[in-house]
């Protein structure tokens, strides 16, 4: 009997294993500056290559998707619902943190060996910290800004949300012209689409070898001793991921989704490794998009709407932490906040996590931001960087899976519950766009 071949996340699972053994053996042996040198390469050209097809695929997908819906309203219906999700899930999010860094104390308990070292250390990064944009965004701009000045150069700076606001603005345009004119263009878009598909399916072939350098580079560089000196900071972040993706997403998923929450997980597995080797929404969009639409069934015409907005707009596990990391520099500092001050950050990092969309380096931008509101000095960013790879990593994941479980909720909604026979659904979604073209092979 020939033996059974291995799952695509469970090739990815075992190359992230491997990864972290081998960084650890690279640390301690002494041989990081080669793992550095000649690893992190492969990994480095990995998330590349999935950073090829985000744009093409977004634009595409989401094109081909508004011309499916057939139905004006319909856009504005779902988009209204996937905007309000994604504030009130960062929203929640964030005062999850606020309640487990109040409850836990992880800047108090600090003895004063530890909490001096820290603080000498973030003097040490004072033209890092010195550098960030803190000033807070405003809707007026927010709103201004999405509009494209310049389509083309949106494309190539791959400002999501300009694209975003141009491809609905095109698959609008192409519902209210002759569906004798707009069939051609909306047939070559999705053709388009399914090679981009097409091209992911190639990609995450080699998704465990790239991941197996992310983190084999990750671990033998920063190695986990600055982990345990940030020990209980580390944890309160960690739990407060764990308890709003297990329990936030799992009831929104019974409740407003009805659909099976362990179904979904076993779906979301291959974008959840990837994006936490690669700590990139926007690059895990593809792999994201792929598990939504195969594995759980959520319809291309909601799937290409929801995702890529909240590859750009929704942090929840980002929102999260920057509850804590503000507490946490807050007691450090002996400042304590009110709960006045409290709802600052609540209200400034829901604010912040749309406002910096497609900014590099997005979870410190928005942290020094939050920082700026509360009264806490900037300086306390130096503490936390040290950890901040690491954790960066885990909230990416919580990120990729909100804007997942939004996609089955939205489409619950719309009367296309999760659940059906994935590739079939998937299938005639395409086919309603264009009836020549077929969908791509499973992940």
């Amino acid at each position: 009997m020939p033996a059974r071949r291995l799952q695509s996340h469970t090739k990815i699972l075992l190359g992230l294993l491997s990864g972290a053994a081998f960084g650890l053996l690279a640390s301690y042996l002494g041989f990081s500056g080669f793992v550095l040198a000649y690893i992190k390469p492969i990994g480095t050209a990995f998330v590349r290559l999935i950073g090829m097809v985000v744009v093409p695929l977004v634009f595409a997908s989401l094109l081909v998707g508004t011309t499916s819906l057939k139905d004006i309203r319909s856009l504005g219906r779902i988009g209204i619902k996937t905007i309000v999700f994604y504030i009130a899930t960062t929203a929640l999010a964030i005062s999850v943190g606020l309640a487990l860094a109040n409850l836990m104390q992880p800047g108090a308990g600090l003895p004063p060996e530890t909490k001096q070292k820290l603080i000498e250390s973030a003097a040490a990064k004072q033209d890092y910290v010195a550098g960030l944009t803190v000033e807070r965004p405003s809707i007026t701009d927010l709103l201004v800004n999405i509009i494209p000045t310049n389509p083309i150069r949106s494309f190539a700076e791959a400002n999501m949300l300009q694209i975003i606001f141009f491809s609905l603005l095109c698959g609008v345009c192409l519902m209210l012209i002759p569906p004798a004119r707009s069939r051609p263009v909306i047939a070559f878009f999705a053709a388009i689409n399914e090679m981009i598909v097409k091209m992911v399916h190639l990609i995450m072939q080699i998704a465990p070898y790239g991941v197996f350098a992310l983190i084999a580079a990750v671990v033998a560089d920063f190695g986990f001793g600055i982990l345990v000196m940030l020990l209980k900071y580390s944890m309160v972040v960690l739990l407060g991921l764990l308890v709003h993706m297990l329990v936030v997403y799992s009831a929104s998923l019974k409740i407003l989704g009805k659909a099976g929450v362990a179904r979904f997980f076993r779906g979301i597995r291959p974008a959840q490794l990837v994006a936490f080797s690669s700590s990139s929404s926007a690059a895990t969009l593809p792999v994201t998009i792929e598990c939504v639409t195969e594995n759980l069934g959520v319809p291309s015409s909601v799937g290409s709407f929801t995702l890529p907005l909240g590859a750009t707009i929704n942090m929840d596990g980002t929102a999260l932490y920057q509850g804590v990391a503000t507490m946490f520099l807050a007691q450090l500092y002996g400042m304590p906040l009110d709960f006045g001050q409290q709802l600052t950050v609540v209200l400034t990092a829901t604010l912040a996590s749309i406002g910096t969309a497609g900014v590099p380096g997005v979870g410190i931008v928005m942290l020094a931001i939050v920082l700026n509101a509360a009264g806490v000095p900037l300086q306390g960013i130096g503490i936390i960087l040290g950890v901040d790879r690491i954790l960066d990593m885990c909230r990416t994941v919580v990120n990729v899976t909100g804007d997942a479980v939004c996609a089955v909720v939205v489409a619950s909604t719309e009367g296309q519950r999760a659940g059906a026979a994935a590739p079939e659904l998937a299938n005639r979604e395409l086919q309603t766009a264009a009836p020549e073209v077929q969908t791509s092979d499973e992940l």
